[in-house]
């Protein structure tokens, strides 16, 4: 069931030693929850804790603030959200992981461009987990890339906002969807790059046991930026 309103469920209890609040939304509609965010870093105070939103999105095409509509390449049913995040144009839609870590990025030391090296680390080292052992960063190309068909594929897409310090959006790693949407489009404003997922590169996983590795991963790699600020 699709969850159509902005309201969203309480966080969970944090896990010992975890100063983060995991937050699992399940399917839920784009244009709610980015308001959602949106929300939840304007009013947040230095007592609030950060925490990290799992879920996925119906299908939804969503572009950035600096993106060119052009990469649009075809009209279709799937709506267009003009968002806040940085970054071209990407495709959200079942079948993918979409993580959203709400943080104040001071309390763990993090520049934006470590914020981003974090993240695809995280992402590489889940893949590197489930057998993928050539999930890689590209030059100048956030995200994370595989080989398919001799070429590098795009896996793993980035887009975050960063206010006051703190970031939303994040995420998203490619399980196993239709992947016909990104075909409507040039992903992230590269023509002709290639889209897979986890399926299409023969990796049998649940969304579930994917998502526990990446959180796995990604948690710790936000721990260990924490323990060194606390050094």
């Amino acid at each position: 069931m699709i969850q159509q309103q902005a309201s969203l469920p309480q966080p969970s209890t944090p896990q010992v030693g975890v100063p983060l609040q995991i937050r699992e939304l399940g399917l839920v509609e784009y244009m709610p929850t980015w308001e959602a965010m949106r929300n939840f870093t304007d009013t947040r105070t230095e007592g609030d804790s950060d925490q990290i939103w799992i879920c996925e999105h119906p299908p939804v095409f969503t572009l950035g603030l600096a993106g060119d509509p052009g990469h649009l390449l075809q009209r279709s049913n799937i709506p267009l959200v003009n968002t806040d995040r940085g970054g071209q144009i990407t495709y959200h839609g079942p079948g993918q992981i979409v993580v959203y870590p709400l943080l104040d990025l001071r309390r763990f030391g993090l520049k934006v461009r470590e914020y981003v090296q974090l993240l695809e680390q995280s992402i590489i080292d889940a893949l590197v987990q489930v057998g993928v052992g050539d999930a890689q960063r590209k030059p100048n190309a956030p995200g994370v890339y595989t080989f398919h068909n001799g070429t590098l594929a795009k896996i793993a897409a980035l887009g975050i906002k960063i206010r006051k310090g703190c970031s939303y959006h994040g995420l998203s790693l490619n399980v196993a969807m239709d992947l016909a949407p990104f075909l409507q489009i040039n992903p992230c404003g590269y023509e002709g790059l290639e889209t897979v997922d986890l399926a299409t590169i023969g990796v049998k996983i649940s969304q579930a046991e994917m998502k526990m590795h990446l959180m796995k991963y990604l948690i710790q790699h936000l721990e260990a930026a924490r323990s060194a600020v606390a050094k």
